[in-house]
């Protein structure tokens, strides 16, 4: 069972949800105005776009994607080298809001990290890579997204890798206990991977050879000629 200790503790409050920029992120920086056209030199357009009025079906400019490098930063528009990374997207968004506000009053800046993917290995039904689009997932999501753990999953020793700051960081995920629901390793972030391991059962079927079975059917066919044959 998971969570094994939440009707005891009744409630439960997890930590604030951020998502951190961090580098080698891809971000949608979107400037806008209520004139589009006055903000075109603000926005990075795609090579052939010339006026930022020129748009997708989904109402969206046609803007490239910044690429954060591995120092953090970004090169913008006006505003030139701009360390990124470390701070959240909305935090960025306020700071150049107030930045760009000195050359136009009703602007808005839209970020959103377009690269913001996890991935789920071990003893989950359908392992792999998810892409979320709303930037926001927690632990319970991800593995239900995967499709939960198989029966052979071990749930009290699951391992998280996480890259703080350029840092590879390992954290173990006990699901019985109501504790990771508490912590900052609930809401998952950008590039987290999970990994779930097989339990005692499972390894010790994964050392049992699978074709004993056959070798014993071979051995008692073997045994029954000879007798034939000695009588």
């Amino acid at each position: 069972m998971y969570f094994q200790d939440i009707e005891s503790k009744g409630s439960y409050e997890p930590e604030i949800y951020k998502s951190i920029i961090k580098n080698n992120d891809r971000l949608s920086i979107i400037v806008s105005s209520s004139d589009m056209t006055t903000v075109s030199p603000y926005n990075r357009l795609v090579p052939g776009v010339n006026d930022a009025n020129d748009f997708r079906v989904n109402g969206q400019p046609l803007l490239q994607d910044y690429l954060v490098d591995n120092n953090g930063y970004v090169d913008l528009p006006k505003l030139g080298r701009r360390k990124v990374a470390g701070k959240s997207r909305f935090e960025l968004e306020e700071e150049l809001s107030n930045d760009y506000r000195k050359f136009i009053k009703d602007v808005i800046v839209n970020i959103r990290i377009t690269n913001f993917k996890v991935t789920v290995l071990g003893e989950v039904q359908r392992p792999g890579t998810y892409t979320i689009p709303d930037e926001r997932v927690t632990l319970p999501q991800a593995l239900g997204l995967a499709g939960d753990l198989t029966l052979y999953g071990k749930r009290n020793d699951i391992l998280l890798l996480r890259d703080r700051n350029g840092v590879q960081e390992s954290h173990q995920i006990d699901l019985t206990s109501l504790e990771v629901l508490e912590s900052d390793l609930f809401y998952l972030q950008q590039n987290d991977v999970l990994y779930v391991g097989p339990n005692n059962a499972q390894v010790n079927g994964a050392s049992f050879n699978r074709n004993n079975s056959l070798y014993v059917s071979i051995a008692s066919v073997l045994l029954s000629v000879i007798i034939l044959i000695a009588r």
